[in-house]
């Protein structure tokens, strides 16, 4: 059964509907929710959290249906709308398709063109929700697609694009919450996630700032990876932020105060899809030499520590301010590696 939010004031809609699709409602085929305004409408989304889809209009107190859309596509990104509004100017049409609108329909409403629209919209809401679980069930993907990209994943030149690779000059960047592992003993799991995720989100933010983008997420730590211009400098800019950003959380249970330890290192890498072609569970990631030594120095790093190696610290060391470890034996390393942090 698809469940369908109604947002708008005028209360002799909520009755013309139910009369309109009395049938589908009997059948249990829809289900309908009705809000007077915006305000009204994310509060009903709170109360119902599997609604399918939303008809909004444009014109209502308090909260209008645009800035509704924008709330939508911050908090609900998987629930479709549609704009049911009087004002059919073109302005007002592509403002709400550039804020997440699906479809738009004029009033006063032609319930045929309403019917085979929210068919339509509820068909595709269908397929998206098809391909998250997909997504969850075989974890293939990590981000949403639209169908133009799966239709391209059945084709034989994505199978043989899977395989292609490159030699890049970046830098990748390791970040570990320090003692995270405590925490998940002793705390319910709910919790642990909820506050895992948190940290997570303040670190990607300070990572997108510096145009990286986070390659995975590997149990309480973050891989990152920087590209382009600076691309070592603008790794550190991030490292310093995400370990200002973190430091300044709040502590949570058992005392517990979250710090980071990093790890960063550049150089020349492969970039490609690593996995299986036949299960089509593919990682697009980098790996080399360069990758295994960022990582190896943030296992060392302890608290509130940015590692670097002595090839990095030539390149920065009159950008930043770097003191010096000595030398260090890392992992699978014959000859001892100089290694400094960051200060700042």
């Amino acid at each position: 059964m698809a469940k369908i939010l109604v947002a708008d004031d005028e209360q002799d809609l909520e009755v013309l509907i139910k009369q309109k699709f009395r049938q589908k409602i009997r059948e249990h085929q829809y289900e309908f929710v009705f809000a007077i305004n915006g305000v009204d409408a994310l509060e009903k989304m709170q109360q119902h959290t599997d609604i399918d889809m939303l008809l909004s209009d444009i014109n209502m107190p308090e909260m209008d249906g645009l800035t509704l859309l924008s709330r939508l596509g911050e908090s609900n990104p998987l629930i479709k709308s549609v704009i049911v509004s009087a004002y059919g100017d073109m302005d007002n049409i592509r403002t709400a398709m550039n804020r997440g609108a699906f479809d738009f329909i004029t009033k006063p409403i032609n319930f045929e063109d309403l019917t085979i629209t929210m068919e339509k919209t509820l068909q595709h809401v269908k397929q998206i929700k098809e391909t998250l679980r997909a997504i969850k069930e075989n974890n293939i993907l990590k981000m949403y697609v639209d169908e133009t990209v799966l239709n391209f994943m059945g084709s034989r030149e994505y199978e043989s694009s899977l395989m292609e690779n490159e030699s890049v000059e970046a830098t990748v960047m390791f970040i570990d919450i320090c003692s995270f592992t405590s925490i998940s003993e002793t705390t319910p799991a709910d919790e642990v996630v909820k506050l895992l995720n948190n940290y997570f989100d303040v670190m990607v933010k300070e990572i997108i700032a510096q145009n990286g983008y986070v390659d995975k997420f590997i149990g309480d730590a973050v891989m990152a990876v920087f590209r382009g211009n600076y691309h070592l400098d603008r790794a550190i800019d991030a490292a310093l932020s995400v370990r200002s950003k973190v430091a300044a959380l709040p502590s949570v249970a058992n005392n517990f105060s979250p710090k980071v330890s990093i790890g960063i290192n550049s150089g020349e890498m492969i970039s490609g899809n690593i996995g299986s072609v036949t299960l089509k569970r593919l990682d697009y990631t980098v790996i080399g030499d360069t990758v295994n030594t960022a990582q190896r120095l943030q296992s060392v790093a302890k608290e509130n520590q940015i590692m670097i190696s002595e090839e990095a610290y030539q390149k920065v060391k009159e950008s930043f301010n770097c003191e010096p470890l000595g030398e260090l034996t890392l992992k699978n390393k014959s000859i001892p590696v100089k290694i400094y942090t960051v200060v700042d």
